[in-house]
């Protein structure tokens, strides 16, 4: 049992270098690159780190196995998306969406009070009128990724951890908020309001589902 102990103590340190490596790169890309539509290796690689180290933290962390998967997918996504391309894009988009199955994988089943019901329910119907006439020929793999992000929150509001709730709602929110600037808004000073903003709740939201289901 004395021998263990060691290899606890260094995988709580190599969790913690991964967490704050992965907040410098988080850091990093918001200050230089949240706001830019340019693509660049630099910017693809700081962006994936931000959360592939996430993954890595979790992994060494003792987080569940369907919470690690999540977020190395979330990585892929946002290599994905970093990039040029309707390829790209709708990869990065599976991915996200095969993350937030793994999430729900995680969350187990569970069934949320009613008023998180039919405000879940009402956000998914309201984007057939704000979202899906703007998506032209993307409009059903769209429509699929809406039902499985709001069967992730539904899940997640189940729990009985706050910072697992918010770290939902942050990344449906940071989803909305990537739907209107790809979508829906055409203003470039929106657009980049919104990039700024959705960065944060983005990564935020990945950091606190982590952080609630370290052991």
């Amino acid at each position: 049992m004395l021998g263990a102990l060691p290899d606890k103590r260094h995988n709580r340190a190599m969790t913690w270098v991964f967490l704050l490596f992965a907040a410098a790169c988080a850091l990093l890309y918001g200050l230089r690159w949240a706001a830019s539509r340019t693509t660049s290796a630099a910017r693809s690689t700081v962006k994936t780190a931000s959360v592939a180290c996430l993954a890595l933290a979790g992994l060494t962390g003792g987080a569940p196995a369907p919470v690690v998967v999540g977020l190395a997918l979330g990585a892929v996504g946002d290599f994905l998306l970093s990039r040029q391309g309707e390829g790209a894009f709708l990869g990065g988009m599976a991915a996200f969406a095969a993350g937030h199955l793994a999430y729900a994988l995680a969350f187990g089943a569970g069934m949320p009070g009613w008023p998180v019901l039919i405000a879940l329910g009402l956000l998914a119907i309201s984007t057939e009128a704000w979202l899906a006439p703007h998506t032209g020929a993307l409009r059903w793999p769209v429509r699929g990724y809406v039902l499985v992000i709001c069967a992730m929150a539904t899940l997640a509001a189940a729990r009985s951890e706050p910072l697992l709730r918010l770290g939902a709602a942050l990344f449906v929110a940071s989803d909305l908020m990537l739907a209107l600037e790809i979508f829906v808004i055409r203003a470039p000073a929106r657009r980049r309001l919104l990039s700024c903003a959705l960065w944060p709740a983005y990564w935020g939201g990945q950091v606190l589902i982590l952080w609630a289901l370290l052991p």
